[in-house]
């Protein structure tokens, strides 16, 4: 399931990038951050954040309404008996 849309999946690529270069000009030398940038990286190219799958959010439009952002997740949900 997809729930990363497209403007979302440039923004994580950019801030990747920016992370990427933050970190090779030495502003920033945690290597945690190579880690944020692997995965913004990942889940931009995947089209799939897990995050948002918790939360059941997404921004890639899927079975949603023009002005609705969030993905209809009930449908994925056991059906109580």
């Amino acid at each position: 399931m997809h729930n990363v849309g497209k403007i979302d999946r440039f923004v994580r690529i950019g801030l990747a990038l920016l992370i990427l270069v933050l970190y090779f000009t030495k502003v920033v030398e945690s290597e945690i951050f190579l880690f944020v940038a692997f995965v913004l990286v990942m889940t931009s190219l995947r089209r799939c954040c897990p995050l948002y799958a918790l939360l059941g959010l997404g921004t890639c439009g899927t079975n949603t309404g023009k002005s609705d952002r969030l993905i209809d997740t009930d449908r994925y949900k056991p059906k109580q008996q």
